[in-house]
């Protein structure tokens, strides 16, 4: 049979949950891997198997345009229940992370959920109890996850013919993905899918402890297209799932076990394919349950490859059902996995919700619109995957979007460029001149901050342009706990700046396989810095003498780390003997800010002068803290003007004491060296 869903079939743009058929030996996905100049992400021709916590849906509900909740709208983080309501049924999407447990007032009070929004728990601990997710009729595009919604339950009422407390009920609804979520002593239904309600996909749930688990139906109508895979229906009655009018009903790989009441020989059962129901049940797994799948003579039902262990009663199969590969890929896992999978991952995940992922573009048009998605004082981690593209834009992360990722998806840093072309000469429209915050590409201001795979760039070209202030940043950052892996910073004067937020405040950043190339000055600031297994370009400006400086640093008098270089290699188009390692930047003229680097295990090229630590700003740079130790290369010496670290001191020096601080901090690279 061919099946027909009228205009709205379109082919999947969702992946289905890859499981992997080695059981709980798939709990980590495998590493991507590296190559020593540029490490790729992973392939784009064979993607990884992803995550039993994957967050794009799958089945039936990734058709049509596809299930994406919020995405788009700004994440939020709530704790109780008017917080809850107000974020949920709000006209405008949004990301909606509920933290610990929301009792609902009055006790079966509705939490109304407009279309456009993504619910989810933070961790394994979220929870609503006695209250009903509700979702109205024509609302779409929700996603609800990694909830516990339970005991709604009224000891004694086991029926529940007298209330309508339902977990989730939808209405004439579409595009809905519930994933992840624990159901537990509901008093009625603990998840109702009625009246019409379109393109569902319900996995890795946990239904448990009820009488009338999960229904779907409730019209005359042959519309409802629904996947239910991966879930766990343990000490439940009936309607595990009851699929009555269901157009197509994909269950595969789910897990029943243990019915509540199997003496009643009637209404304890397992599946069900009601009315004129087209149902393929596939890979699953039935122990000590009766009527494990039944289907009414108008309905059609097609089982294969499902194991039974101890089961009585009907084991129904008629008719041609569908084909459920002819809308949606999807992988089976073998029936024997079932029980250790979905036991192990169905219900609530710890890493589902503790982390947000935010995509550029198709969720945001812009880099800077995904930031601006970050609420204030956010304290989960957000990750924003940009695709491969070029992002001509400025970037400003403010100090209260702290835990914020931005990492390119490209094979190579190369394939994904954030570029403006600002001098801090510039004038403002307001008056003055844009300066150095206002000249960088990406002004990065907050704590526990990171960026991978990807490139930051300020093309300002110096030679088409007259003006006082050359000086053009692709980064400026003030934050603390900052951390680029396999990131490039393309410039010519102020490359990079490190600074912290005042002179006597300590910010550390760490900056590691990665590659840096300016001339002037294009490694500057006061932050505590450590530039690991790195390259470094030095450009040429066309002199035979003096083609630039390396670095500036301007570290506080009192902070023992300001810069480290090791283990990188110094590369120039320049001539021999024309660039300097470095050069004391005082500030406003501050004595206080005395510069501390040490450049150690660093192959240096002929470029840099024999002399190479110079004055500036009439401080000399032999009362700055500037040292080398075990360099190599064409321009590396030891001689009286070339200060040499002890072995003791060095040490002392290493790129954990640099960025270990009073809090511990420990970045590690994701990949091995």
């Amino acid at each position: 049979m061919t099946p027909h869903l009228d205009s709205k079939r379109l082919p999947g743009r969702g992946s289905t949950l890859a499981a992997a058929t080695a059981l709980l030996a798939s709990l980590v996905c495998a590493a991507t891997t590296a190559e020593a100049a540029e490490p790729r992400p992973g392939s784009a021709a064979e993607p990884a198997p992803a995550p039993k916590w994957s967050d794009t849906a799958h089945g039936f509900a990734s058709l049509a345009g596809g299930t994406t909740g919020g995405a788009g709208g700004k994440v939020v983080t709530v704790t109780d229940q008017e917080s809850l309501v107000r974020y949920a049924a709000a006209d405008e999407p949004y990301i909606i992370r509920v933290a610990g447990s929301i009792a609902a007032e009055p006790f079966g009070a509705d939490i109304p959920v407009a279309s456009d929004k993504t619910i989810v728990g933070v961790g394994d601990t979220a929870e609503i109890v006695h209250g009903e997710l509700h979702l109205d009729p024509g609302t779409s595009n929700v996603i609800i996850r990694n909830l516990t919604i339970r005991d709604s339950a009224i000891d004694g009422n086991w029926d529940c013919k007298d209330t309508d407390f339902d977990g989730i009920q939808m209405d004439s609804a579409h595009h809905v993905w519930i994933d992840h979520n624990r159901f537990s002593r509901i008093c009625d239904g603990q998840l109702d899918i009625r009246k019409d309600s379109e393109y569902v996909t319900v996995s890795y749930n946990r239904f448990e402890n009820n009488n009338k688990t999960f229904g779907i139906g409730w019209t005359p109508n042959v519309k409802t297209q629904l996947t239910v895979d991966h879930n766990l229906f343990k000490n439940t009655k009936q309607r595990n799932p009851s699929a009555d009018n269901v157009a197509y009903a994909h269950l595969y790989n789910n897990h029943l076990s243990g019915q509540a009441d199997p003496g009643d020989p009637v209404w304890t059962y397992g599946n069900w394919s009601r009315g004129a129901t087209k149902m393929v049940i596939e890979n699953s797994y039935y122990e000590n349950v009766q009527h494990p799948y039944q289907a009414d003579a108008t309905a059609e039902l097609v089982q294969r490859g499902s194991l039974l262990r101890n089961t009585t009663g009907r084991h129904d199969a008629w008719g041609d059902a569908f084909v459920p590969r002819d809308f949606y890929p999807y992988r089976l896992d073998p029936a024997a996995a079932v029980p250790a999978l979905v036991g192990r991952f169905a219900g609530p995940q710890k890493a589902i919700g503790v982390s947000t992922t935010l995509r550029v573009p198709g969720d945001y048009p812009t880099v800077q619109t995904a930031v601006d998605a970050v609420p204030a004082g956010n304290d989960g981690p957000v990750t924003i995957r940009l695709a491969p593209g070029t992002y001509r834009e400025k970037v400003r992360v403010g100090r209260d979007r702290t835990h914020l990722a931005l990492v390119g998806t490209g094979d190579k840093r190369s394939d994904t460029t954030i570029v403006h072309d600002t001098p801090s000469g510039e004038p403002k429209p307001g008056g003055g001149t844009q300066g150095s915050s206002g000249s960088a590409t990406a002004l990065i201001e907050a704590d526990d901050f990171s960026a991978r795979n990807l490139t930051f760039a300020n093309d300002f070209d110096e030679a088409a342009h007259e003006i006082n202030g050359e000086q053009a940043l692709a980064v400026k950052t003030t934050g603390d706990r900052l951390h680029f892996e396999n990131t490039a910073f393309l410039g010519n004067q102020d490359t990079l700046m490190t600074d912290t937020p005042a002179l006597t405040q300590v910010a550390r950043v760490y900056v590691h396989d990665s590659y840096i190339e300016g001339d002037v000055d294009f490694l500057y600031g006061r932050a505590t810095t450590v530039i690991e297994d790195c390259v470094i370009k030095a450009l040429s400006r066309g002199s035979d003498s003096n083609n630039g400086y390396l670095t500036a640093p301007s570290t506080w008098k009192d902070n023992p780390y300001g810069f480290l270089i090791t283990g990188s290699k110094v590369i120039s188009d320049a001539p021999a003997g024309t660039f300097h390692l470095g050069r004391p930047w005082h500030p406003s003229g501050n004595p206080d800010a005395v510069g501390q680097i040490l450049i150690r295990d660093t192959e240096l090229p002929a470029v840099i002068k024999t002399s190479p630590w110079t004055d500036m700003g009439g401080f000399s740079w032999k009362d700055a803290r500037f040292t080398e130790y075990r360099n190599t290369g064409p321009g590396s010496a030891v001689t009286a003007d070339r200060p040499q670290m002890s072995d003791a001191d060095a040490a002392a020096h290493e790129a954990v004491d640099y960025l270990r601080g009073v809090d511990g901090w420990q970045p590690q690279s994701r990949r091995p060296h």
